[in-house]
């Protein structure tokens, strides 16, 4: 994916300015927690009669941080500036334009997640009850009960030995997409494989959102669909799934996620859950958020179902996100015994195709500036795109600034380092190869050449925001700023 090039920078609207322009407009908007609610300019642009604004449902949602909106009614959705020309054109009594017809792909990626919805079984109704208990062994889900399985919709479809997750439309309740999950044997470990359609950079589901109901108002986030039928089975509480686990929380789910007034994050057992968490609660403000801490006693969801846990109490003693700007070591020593006893982990992530360089340098940490400096031609930026992949393969989102070489020829090489052979030599594996790339959380600037250093940092924080970007790649330094800064001090 490809971030708006400098010819056109990130527009940037603070939530002051939307503020003043609701009001000049007449526009009523409740302050929510990340976005602000006003009622829809969609949903009654189908009638003939002026709307009546102040008794519509506020369906409207307003990134805060973005200006880009959301209607939940009618899943039309746009820039800031996409909102006030929709605005320009109520006054001149034009009916907004309805959300577009989704593109040729997307269709076909939702007829072919209609097909394996149509083949796939329900768990409880296999052949056998033998064949439903391997099933569930083979996933883990033993202790998961019918019922729930039920509840959730979850499939299994046997050609493929995997399980069905579908996602349907918070609107119309019709199959808008599929995730399909695997177990996989690799040496003596159990991998999960996954695979959705239609692709991840439109996936932009909510595992369980149907199940939620209006007077909801405490929700528990997972990482994984396992761990939210485990958490609803095991505490009776709403819990739902973000699409990539804690790789990253999309803002277009924000909106769905403003009616709760307390949000717990349990993503996982690992500290890079840990962190994904912490950053998550930034975004869905801090005060109404609590995390559990991943440690021995406190596993993943489901791992808890299934060693007789309690998550009731593990729930409980989920902490809250917000510090206050002074702390004392006792609201910090919880913080200090978790990185005591996982100091493997807090080395950062570890490099699989590197092992000198895990010696080194331990592993990637987040806040931290690595340079590496080197003559012209000795294989910079060769090492550092291998660096970065390695990285990324392992879901570290990653946001690459090449202002020496273009996109093509950087994206070439990568592909290249990916696949780990000449595609040239053997083109039908192309698409394939390409698939599998396009699934990494990998994330372009276009800049090239000199630039102004304002314009690169606005856009590398909107990445952040939007992308949940854990690693930043400038190559090179000389280049962005331009031969006649050298002699400042950089």
């Amino acid at each position: 994916d490809v971030l708006p090039s400098p010819e056109g920078p990130v527009p940037t609207v603070s939530i002051t300015e939307i503020r003043q322009y609701l009001r000049t407009q007449g526009i009523p908007f409740h302050d929510g927690y990340s976005c602000l609610h006003t009622p829809s300019l969609f949903t009654d642009g189908r009638k003939d009669q002026p709307p009546a604004v102040a008794t519509a449902p506020y369906t409207l949602f307003i990134d805060k941080t973005t200006g880009s909106f959301l209607c939940t009614a009618t899943l039309a959705e746009g820039t800031w500036q996409d909102f006030q020309a929709n605005v320009e054109l109520r006054h001149r009594g034009v009916p907004p334009a309805s959300s577009e017809e989704p593109e040729e792909d997307v269709r076909q990626a939702r007829e072919d997640a209609r097909c394996i919805w149509d083949r796939a079984l329900p768990l409880w109704e296999l052949l056998d009850e033998e064949e439903t208990n391997k099933t569930k062994a083979m996933f883990g889900i033993s202790l998961v009960t019918d019922a729930t399985l039920k509840r959730f919709g979850v499939r299994y479809l046997r050609t493929a030995k995997s399980l069905v997750f579908p996602w349907f439309s918070p609107r119309d309740a019709s199959l808008k997409g599929l995730k399909l999950l695997k177990v996989e044997k690799k040496e003596n470990a159990i991998v999960y494989v996954e695979e959705t359609l239609p692709r991840f950079d439109s996936f932009h589901n909510l595992f369980g959102l149907p199940l939620i109901s209006r007077r909801d108002t405490e929700l528990v986030l997972t990482g994984w669909e396992l761990d939210a039928l485990a958490l609803h089975q095991a505490t009776g509480v709403a819990s739902l799934a973000l699409p990539r686990g804690a790789t990253c929380l999309p803002p277009a789910l924000l909106p769905y996620l403003e009616q709760f007034k307390r949000i717990t994050l349990w993503l996982g057992e690992d500290l890079r859950s840990w962190e994904a968490a912490k950053l998550f609660a930034r975004k869905l403000s801090l005060k109404r958020c609590s995390l559990v801490r991943p440690g021995d006693l406190q596993p993943r969801p489901l791992d808890a179902l299934n060693q007789g846990l309690n998550l009731t109490k593990i729930l409980r003693a989920a902490l809250p996100a917000s510090h206050k700007s002074i702390v004392s070591f006792r609201q910090l020593r919880e913080e200090v015994f978790g990185e005591l006893v996982n100091t493997e982990q807090v080395a950062g992530v570890k490099w699989a195709r590197f092992p000198e360089l895990n010696k080194l340098l331990k592993g990637h940490r987040r806040g931290e500036l690595t340079v590496f400096t080197g003559p012209t031609g000795s294989g910079k930026t060769t090492f550092i795109s291998e660096y970065a992949l390695d990285l990324c393969m392992q879901g570290v989102c990653t946001l690459w600034g090449s202002f020496e070489i273009n996109n093509v020829r950087l994206a070439k090489i990568m592909l290249t380092q990916f696949a780990a052979q000449r595609l040239e030599d053997q083109l039908e594996l192309y698409d394939e190869w390409a698939d599998r790339f396009e699934d990494l959380p990998l994330y372009f600037m276009t800049f090239h050449g000199q630039q102004n250093i304002k314009t690169v940092i606005d856009t590398m924080q909107h990445a952040v925001y939007m992308y949940d970007i854990t690693h930043v790649v400038v190559d090179n330094l000389q280049f962005m700023m331009g031969h006649e800064h050298l002699s400042v001090d950089r």
